[in-house]
């Protein structure tokens, strides 16, 4: 690749999260009231999307392989409790990913 190609995609990239960004703004910004079914869609998503991530994540439970099956759990509960007790989103998510790293690396190898 060269380097005017990685920057074209930078650029585009770029623009792209932007724009997605602005978008609900410009869409839906000063005196516009937003609607019912957008603010269901805002309450709703984001659990949908965290259960799809984690159907996602465990769907290889079929290997059956203990060394590749109790990190995820592990993962899994660390994230769950961090969250449960915390109530923060980045921080459950950084030990949950951080605990697997450091699981996958040092424990089950």
């Amino acid at each position: 690749m060269t380097n005017t190609y990685l920057i074209a995609m930078i650029a585009v990239a770029s623009v792209c999260t932007f724009a997605t960004r602005l978008f609900p703004f410009a869409l839906f910004g000063g005196s516009k009231e937003v609607p019912k079914f957008i603010k269901y869609l805002g309450g709703i998503l984001p659990v949908a999307i965290i259960g799809a991530l984690i159907i996602y994540c465990l769907r290889d439970f079929t290997k059956g392989d203990i060394n590749y099956i109790a990190p995820q759990l592990m993962a899994v509960a660390m994230t769950a409790i961090v969250h449960i007790l915390k109530k923060n989103v980045l921080l459950s998510i950084a030990v949950g990913t951080i605990g697997y790293m450091l699981l996958i690396h040092f424990v089950f190898i």
